[in-house]
């Protein structure tokens, strides 16, 4: 097992300034690679505390933005154009980013923080989760239409 300081936020592991055990391998070749961790090491402890203090920071004030930000986004469907064919049939497949660029304008959201329980290949209406905040998730519409 390797100790790693997570240096952002990783679904099911933690979030940044968290110290976690994990599998070597995991550790060596996806953690550090993307640099979403960085080896624990003594000296690394006080970057650990300075991550947390800024976290909690952020927190504090975060709260209410993704609060009114969660309202913001699930007033109204959010509208995304791709190429279909006749049938409806989407060329590609609609992405996370493709609808974190459409959610812009409302809120500031990084693509990562969006869940799309099903990839969207076809023109129609569905549903993403988006992670705001801690606690704080909003079940966002997205309609999917095509591009003239």
């Amino acid at each position: 097992m390797a100790k790693v300081i997570l240096t952002h936020e990783v679904n099911g592991l933690g979030v940044a300034g968290d110290v976690v055990d994990v599998k070597d391998g995991y550790a060596r070749n996806f953690l550090v690679p993307r640099k979403l961790a960085t080896p624990w090491s003594a000296g690394a402890e006080k970057s650990i505390e300075a991550m947390r203090k800024a976290r909690r920071a952020r927190e504090l004030a975060s709260v209410e933005d993704a609060q009114a930000a969660r309202s913001a986004l699930q007033a109204s469907p959010v509208v995304v154009s791709a190429k279909a064919g006749e049938s409806g049939r989407l060329f590609g497949a609609v992405t996370t980013g493709d609808i974190a660029e459409a959610i812009g304008s409302r809120a500031a959201v990084d693509k990562r923080r969006i869940q799309i329980a099903q990839p969207i290949k076809a023109v129609g209406d569905y549903q993403v989760k988006v992670s705001l905040h801690d606690g704080v998730v909003a079940t966002v519409d997205v309609q999917v239409v095509a591009a003239k």
